[in-house]
């Protein structure tokens, strides 16, 4: 399925996290937490400002990036859970 965000929104999907602790415990799939780390899939045009211009996002289709627990709105696509986002709920780039 063909899918372009629109203004300064992101597609995200969600990337999985570590399933044992660092003492290696395993955390059975009721006590995960959904992650807050995800891979931008697609990104929009970039927000246009009052005065007509527009200005790029600063993120790009690979990053990995962290958000806020309630950012977001999910969607399916083909079966597979993601995430639209503005790009300011994106709170970092990772790596």
């Amino acid at each position: 399925m063909s899918f372009k965000p629109l203004s300064d929104r992101v597609l995200v999907k969600r990337v999985d996290v570590e399933e044992k602790t660092a003492g290696g415990l395993f955390i059975p799939e009721t006590a995960k937490e959904k992650p807050s780390r995800a891979e931008i899939i697609a990104v929009g045009p970039g927000k246009v400002l009052d005065n007509g211009t527009r200005v790029a996002l600063e993120v790009k289709v690979g990053d990995i990036v962290l958000f806020g627990k309630y950012a977001g709105s999910e969607i399916k696509l083909d079966g597979v859970e993601h995430l639209v986002m503005r790009e300011e709920d994106i709170l970092a780039i990772v790596g």
